[in-house]
């Protein structure tokens, strides 16, 4: 029953991916989303990865303490780490540009922490599993993205040796979904 729940949540989160990723730009990534692909979209993507990244692994501890299921809490640390380790490779990347990456979570990413944390049970896992979903699915276009138009050569490098591990995720995030009780 629960896998059900889990795959009906994963497909929708899939459908609905744009308008729960919690990756709303800020007006200087649409000023630089919208010039010619360049120095300032390689920036606001790194600042959009960071955020992102950042609400990943808080996202992913609370899977861990908070999960019904082995295979969430284990999806939750794997997120934890995989999205620790790619957030440090970034934050030396930025520190090499001359960038400050964003210290504070989207307004957002905050109401999507505060709503799953006053889940349990499955209703946290399907939730839960929603947001994954979503979130991946716009990480894999902007990831995408970045490595085809993407001008600075070491952020797009950063952004095609971390994307196998997004498509692993969302590799993971499908078979959850396909799983029958």
């Amino acid at each position: 029953m629960m896998n059900t729940f889990l795959a009906g949540g994963v497909v929708l989160g899939l459908a609905v991916a744009p308008a729960f990723a919690g990756q709303q730009p800020t007006t200087a990534e649409k000023a630089g989303q919208t010039m010619a692909y360049g120095k300032m979209s390689d920036e606001a993507f790194m600042k959009k990865a960071a955020r992102a990244g950042r609400e990943e692994v808080e996202l992913g501890k609370l899977a861990v303490e908070k999960a019904s299921t082995d295979e969430v809490k284990k999806f939750g640390q794997r997120m934890v780490d995989d999205h620790s380790k790619a957030g440090e490779e970034l934050k030396i990347l930025a520190q090499n540009k001359h960038i400050t990456l964003p210290a504070e979570t989207e307004a957002r990413g905050t109401a999507t922490y505060d709503r799953l944390s006053k889940l349990s049970g499955a209703s946290f896992d399907r939730a839960y599993m929603q947001v994954m979903a979503a979130g991946h699915r716009q990480a894999l276009n902007d990831f995408r993205m970045e490595t085809k138009m993407g001008k600075d050569a070491d952020v797009k490098g950063w952004a095609a040796k971390t994307l196998p591990t997004i498509e692993e995720h969302v590799k993971m995030l499908q078979s959850a979904a396909s799983k029958k009780p």
